[in-house]
């Protein structure tokens, strides 16, 4: 059973939420404040979060910044909150969709379904994908290997964690905080100066021109991206 947890402090809104996600088999838990929703997010763990921004403790966005400090837990706001500037730093702090309200429960509920089959793309392209070959290199995944021609490439364990995310997402944008999150933990999650200089020694063991990558592109302020 999927577990939600619903962040919201209008009781009419969160008992029609409750009505109609348990009738979907879904397993809800309610927070009607952020300190309350952070607490229940470390506790319970839910599989997916929807979360209002207008609480009585803090904004929502602190709520979505707590939790990303520590897990990928899909967030879909649901917000009376409707321009482009609200939606943008919701996004930017981390959540995964943002619905308005005025909403469609059915809508609400495509957009909770789309969000949690996210969560799992990595795992499934990860196993997916075995070997990524280019003009300049090629990497095993399985054996965690990588050659350049005839010559093994040392990477050192940072630096391999960091590659084989990208490259199980070829032509996505990861941001510049998942990686961070990713390889080194919630304590280094601003820390982009870590990603500037792993990248760099990266470009200089793969790329042909590291001063011109043709595979591991940056995009400028938000992260990078593996071209195939």
């Amino acid at each position: 059973m999927t577990r939600v947890l619903v962040v919201e402090d209008d009781p009419q809104l969160v008992r029609a939420l409750r009505i109609n996600l348990q009738a979907r088999k879904y397993e809800v838990e309610q927070a009607s404040d952020g300190g309350t929703a952070l607490r229940l997010a470390s506790a319970r763990r839910p599989d997916v979060i929807v979360l209002d921004l207008g609480l009585p403790d803090m904004d929502g966005i602190e709520v979505i910044k707590g939790v990303r400090d520590w897990s990928r837990v899909p967030i879909v706001v649901l917000s009376a909150r409707h321009t482009s500037e609200e939606k943008v730093r919701a996004l930017d702090a981390g959540a995964d969709d943002y619905v308005t309200k005025p909403f469609s429960m059915d809508e609400l509920l495509a957009r909770l379904r789309a969000a949690s089959r996210r969560l799992l793309e990595p795992v499934r392209r990860a196993d997916d994908v075995t070997a990524v070959e280019t003009d300049e290199f090629t990497i095993d995944l399985l054996a965690k290997k990588v050659r350049r021609g005839d010559e093994a490439v040392r990477l050192t364990p940072t630096e391999w964690h960091l590659l084989e995310i990208l490259v199980t997402h070829p032509g996505h944008l990861v941001s510049q905080r998942q990686l961070l999150l990713e390889v080194w933990g919630p304590t280094y999650g601003e820390n982009t100066n870590y990603l500037r200089v792993y990248m760099a020694q990266l470009r200089r063991k793969l790329e042909a021109d590291p001063s011109r990558p043709r595979y591991l592109i940056t995009e400028p302020g938000m992260g990078y991206r593996f071209e195939p």
